[in-house]
Protein backbone atom coordinates (compact mmCIF):
# COMPACT_ATOMS: atom_id res chain seq x y z
CA UNK A 1 0.00 0.00 0.00
CA UNK A 2 2.96 2.51 0.46
CA UNK A 3 3.96 2.30 -3.26
CA UNK A 4 0.07 2.83 -3.91
CA UNK A 5 -0.91 6.38 -5.63
CA UNK A 6 -3.94 7.33 -6.73
CA UNK A 7 -4.97 9.54 -9.49
CA UNK A 8 -7.54 11.44 -11.16
CA UNK A 9 -7.24 13.73 -14.62
CA UNK A 10 -8.94 17.29 -14.65
CA UNK A 11 -11.36 17.78 -17.09
CA UNK A 12 -9.41 20.63 -18.42
CA UNK A 13 -5.78 22.06 -17.78
CA UNK A 14 -4.99 25.52 -19.29
CA UNK A 15 -1.64 26.24 -19.76
CA UNK A 16 0.84 29.30 -21.47
CA UNK A 17 2.49 28.22 -24.43
CA UNK A 18 5.80 27.87 -22.92
CA UNK A 19 4.59 26.64 -19.75
CA UNK A 20 6.59 23.65 -18.72
CA UNK A 21 3.76 21.21 -17.82
CA UNK A 22 3.42 18.86 -14.94
CA UNK A 23 1.62 15.98 -13.76
CA UNK A 24 -0.45 18.00 -10.82
CA UNK A 25 -1.48 20.33 -13.57
CA UNK A 26 -3.44 18.20 -14.78
CA UNK A 27 -4.34 15.94 -12.43
CA UNK A 28 -5.35 15.46 -8.68
CA UNK A 29 -3.03 13.18 -6.88
CA UNK A 30 -3.20 11.53 -3.76
CA UNK A 31 -1.14 8.50 -1.28
CA UNK A 32 1.50 9.16 0.71
CA UNK A 33 3.54 12.00 0.86
CA UNK A 34 7.09 11.23 -0.97
CA UNK A 35 4.70 10.18 -3.56
CA UNK A 36 2.69 12.32 -4.17
CA UNK A 37 5.43 14.72 -3.95
CA UNK A 38 7.29 12.83 -6.12
CA UNK A 39 5.06 12.21 -9.03
CA UNK A 40 3.70 15.61 -8.62
CA UNK A 41 6.82 17.71 -9.51
CA UNK A 42 7.45 15.19 -12.96
CA UNK A 43 7.16 17.22 -16.41
CA UNK A 44 4.70 15.77 -19.62
CA UNK A 45 6.40 16.58 -22.96
CA UNK A 46 3.19 18.51 -24.91
CA UNK A 47 2.89 20.26 -27.78
CA UNK A 48 2.85 23.60 -27.96
CA UNK A 49 -0.63 24.85 -27.83
CA UNK A 50 -2.00 26.75 -30.31
CA UNK A 51 -4.88 29.70 -29.13
CA UNK A 52 -7.96 27.76 -31.20
CA UNK A 53 -6.63 24.37 -30.57
CA UNK A 54 -6.76 21.41 -28.02
CA UNK A 55 -5.08 18.85 -27.20
CA UNK A 56 -5.89 15.34 -25.18
CA UNK A 57 -3.86 13.96 -22.62
CA UNK A 58 -4.89 10.58 -22.06
CA UNK A 59 -4.37 8.79 -18.71
CA UNK A 60 -2.46 6.49 -20.07
CA UNK A 61 0.50 8.75 -20.68
CA UNK A 62 0.28 9.99 -17.31
CA UNK A 63 1.11 6.45 -16.34
CA UNK A 64 3.80 5.79 -18.25
CA UNK A 65 5.59 8.70 -17.30
CA UNK A 66 4.88 7.70 -13.47
CA UNK A 67 6.55 4.29 -14.38
CA UNK A 68 9.34 5.89 -15.91
CA UNK A 69 10.76 7.30 -13.14
CA UNK A 70 9.19 5.34 -10.41
CA UNK A 71 9.04 2.00 -11.85
CA UNK A 72 8.04 0.48 -8.13
CA UNK A 73 4.89 2.48 -7.88
CA UNK A 74 1.60 0.63 -8.60
CA UNK A 75 -0.66 3.88 -9.93
CA UNK A 76 -4.57 3.17 -9.48
CA UNK A 77 -6.80 5.36 -11.99
CA UNK A 78 -10.22 6.64 -10.70
CA UNK A 79 -12.30 9.23 -12.65
CA UNK A 80 -12.10 10.57 -16.28
CA UNK A 81 -9.20 8.82 -19.06
CA UNK A 82 -8.88 12.33 -20.74
CA UNK A 83 -7.85 15.61 -19.60
CA UNK A 84 -7.93 18.40 -22.13
CA UNK A 85 -5.15 20.92 -22.79
CA UNK A 86 -6.33 24.13 -23.56
CA UNK A 87 -4.17 28.09 -24.15
CA UNK A 88 -4.68 30.70 -21.42
CA UNK A 89 -7.12 33.36 -23.14
CA UNK A 90 -5.86 36.90 -21.89
CA UNK A 91 -8.21 39.08 -20.86
CA UNK A 92 -9.17 41.86 -23.08
CA UNK A 93 -11.36 45.04 -22.20
CA UNK A 94 -14.76 44.61 -22.64
CA UNK A 95 -15.64 46.77 -25.87
CA UNK A 96 -18.49 48.97 -24.86
CA UNK A 97 -19.35 49.51 -28.07
CA UNK A 98 -19.49 46.50 -29.43
CA UNK A 99 -22.14 45.44 -26.09
CA UNK A 100 -24.18 47.68 -27.32
CA UNK A 101 -24.90 47.43 -30.71
CA UNK A 102 -25.01 43.21 -29.85
CA UNK A 103 -27.55 44.54 -27.40
CA UNK A 104 -29.77 46.72 -29.99
CA UNK A 105 -29.51 43.63 -32.67
CA UNK A 106 -30.82 41.14 -30.43
CA UNK A 107 -33.48 43.67 -29.08
CA UNK A 108 -34.99 44.17 -32.59
CA UNK A 109 -34.29 40.86 -33.44
CA UNK A 110 -36.63 39.53 -30.38
CA UNK A 111 -38.87 41.90 -30.72
CA UNK A 112 -39.64 41.50 -34.41
CA UNK A 113 -40.01 37.45 -33.33
CA UNK A 114 -42.56 38.04 -30.71
CA UNK A 115 -44.52 40.73 -33.45
CA UNK A 116 -44.40 38.05 -36.50
CA UNK A 117 -45.57 35.42 -33.97
CA UNK A 118 -48.10 37.24 -32.72
CA UNK A 119 -49.28 38.46 -36.10
CA UNK A 120 -49.38 35.15 -37.30
CA UNK A 121 -51.89 34.04 -34.83
CA UNK A 122 -54.34 37.01 -35.33
CA UNK A 123 -53.13 37.53 -31.63
CA UNK A 124 -54.86 41.35 -31.38
CA UNK A 125 -58.08 39.45 -33.46
CA UNK A 126 -58.30 37.25 -30.24
CA UNK A 127 -58.23 39.78 -27.36
CA UNK A 128 -60.41 41.88 -29.21
CA UNK A 129 -62.76 38.70 -29.51
CA UNK A 130 -62.62 37.86 -26.02
CA UNK A 131 -63.10 41.65 -25.05
CA UNK A 132 -66.44 41.38 -26.92
CA UNK A 133 -67.58 37.91 -25.32
CA UNK A 134 -66.93 39.53 -21.79
CA UNK A 135 -68.13 43.00 -22.16
CA UNK A 136 -70.41 42.96 -25.68
CA UNK A 137 -68.02 46.02 -26.67
CA UNK A 138 -65.96 46.30 -29.71
CA UNK A 139 -62.96 47.68 -29.35
CA UNK A 140 -59.99 48.03 -31.37
CA UNK A 141 -57.44 48.06 -28.14
CA UNK A 142 -58.38 46.62 -25.65
CA UNK A 143 -55.86 47.36 -23.53
CA UNK A 144 -57.20 46.31 -20.11
CA UNK A 145 -56.39 42.54 -21.43
CA UNK A 146 -52.88 43.57 -24.11
CA UNK A 147 -51.15 45.69 -20.82
CA UNK A 148 -51.56 42.63 -18.72
CA UNK A 149 -50.35 40.40 -21.31
CA UNK A 150 -47.32 42.04 -22.55
CA UNK A 151 -45.97 42.46 -18.95
CA UNK A 152 -46.89 38.82 -18.33
CA UNK A 153 -44.76 37.86 -21.45
CA UNK A 154 -41.43 39.58 -20.27
CA UNK A 155 -41.92 37.78 -16.64
CA UNK A 156 -42.28 34.61 -18.30
CA UNK A 157 -39.25 35.17 -20.14
CA UNK A 158 -37.22 35.67 -17.34
CA UNK A 159 -39.00 33.14 -15.11
CA UNK A 160 -38.27 30.54 -18.11
CA UNK A 161 -34.41 31.80 -18.46
CA UNK A 162 -34.10 31.87 -14.54
CA UNK A 163 -31.78 35.42 -14.61
CA UNK A 164 -32.66 39.04 -14.06
CA UNK A 165 -29.77 40.64 -15.37
CA UNK A 166 -26.87 38.95 -13.31
CA UNK A 167 -28.82 37.25 -10.08
CA UNK A 168 -30.30 34.10 -10.61
CA UNK A 169 -33.77 34.29 -9.45
CA UNK A 170 -33.26 30.34 -7.74
CA UNK A 171 -30.65 27.29 -7.73
CA UNK A 172 -32.18 25.01 -10.61
CA UNK A 173 -30.16 25.48 -14.04
CA UNK A 174 -32.44 27.25 -17.11
CA UNK A 175 -33.15 25.62 -19.87
CA UNK A 176 -30.33 27.35 -21.82
CA UNK A 177 -27.83 26.33 -19.43
CA UNK A 178 -28.97 22.71 -19.89
CA UNK A 179 -28.83 22.53 -23.55
CA UNK A 180 -25.66 24.42 -23.54
CA UNK A 181 -24.06 21.85 -21.11
CA UNK A 182 -25.30 18.85 -23.41
CA UNK A 183 -23.80 20.66 -25.92
CA UNK A 184 -20.40 20.93 -24.09
CA UNK A 185 -20.56 17.26 -23.92
CA UNK A 186 -20.99 16.76 -27.55
CA UNK A 187 -17.94 18.90 -27.97
CA UNK A 188 -16.23 16.93 -25.50
CA UNK A 189 -16.68 14.10 -26.37
CA UNK A 190 -15.97 14.56 -30.03
CA UNK A 191 -12.61 16.44 -29.33
CA UNK A 192 -11.99 13.42 -26.66
CA UNK A 193 -11.75 11.05 -29.48
CA UNK A 194 -10.56 12.98 -32.69
CA UNK A 195 -7.56 14.71 -30.83
CA UNK A 196 -6.83 12.06 -28.97
CA UNK A 197 -3.07 10.94 -30.19
CA UNK A 198 -3.49 7.12 -29.67
CA UNK A 199 -6.25 7.07 -32.01
CA UNK A 200 -4.96 9.08 -34.08
CA UNK A 201 -1.91 6.35 -34.15
CA UNK A 202 -5.36 3.44 -34.74
CA UNK A 203 -6.33 5.26 -37.82
CA UNK A 204 -3.02 6.09 -38.88
CA UNK A 205 -2.37 2.08 -38.94
CA UNK A 206 -5.68 1.34 -40.26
Amino acid sequence: MQNMIYIRLKKYAYLNKAEVLKVKDVAYLTGSEQLVNACSDLSIHHKNVDKDKTYVLEAFTIIQIIQQHLPNVDVQLTGPNNCMLQKKEQTNKTNILFVVFVWILLFIGSAMAIMNFHYDVSMQSVQQRLHFLLTGENVEYPLWLQVPYSIGLGLGMILFFNYLFKKRLNDEPSPMEIELYKYQQDIDQYVQYYENPLNKDDHDQS
